[in-house]
């Protein structure tokens, strides 16, 4: 897979975000990088504008990694916000942040846990705050 796929951004996800990317020291976790390099190349819109086939923070998305076939469906959260039920995955971990603004059917390639590449798919949002009319959640 050579290229990635478009990805969307809420401009409040974008603000939020990069108030915590500033907090943290550098190489803070595995992705760091690529995740602000996403969030360079995001076509940013107003949460009201944000389709509802695009995850966006607090969503709870259906998503498969291929190279193992495993399926998860989590909810994208920021790290203040996990739990210990299991049913949250945090944006700075390598799949959390692999996850952001990718819409249903997308695929992209992202650098896994161990720094090996993964491929990760999504197939289904549950949830999403947006399109439930929650802007600043």
């Amino acid at each position: 897979m050579s290229s990635k796929p478009n990805i969307i951004i809420s401009s409040l996800d974008l603000e939020r975000l990069e108030r915590l990317l500033d907090s943290l020291p550098g190489k803070a976790f595995p992705g760091m990088n690529e995740l602000e390099e996403e969030l360079e190349r995001a076509q940013i819109v107003a949460p009201r504008d944000v389709p509802a086939t695009v995850v966006t923070m607090n969503s709870t998305v259906r998503f498969q990694v291929k190279n193992t076939q495993e399926e998860f469906c989590l909810t994208l959260v920021y790290p203040k916000d996990m739990d210990t039920t299991g049913g949250t995955i945090s944006i700075l971990a390598p799949v959390g942040s692999a996850l952001l603004g990718l819409s249903v059917g997308d695929e992209i390639e992202w650098p896994g846990p161990s720094g090996k590449a993964m491929q990760v798919s999504i197939g289904e949002i549950l949830y999403q705050p947006e399109s439930a009319g929650e802007f600043h959640r």
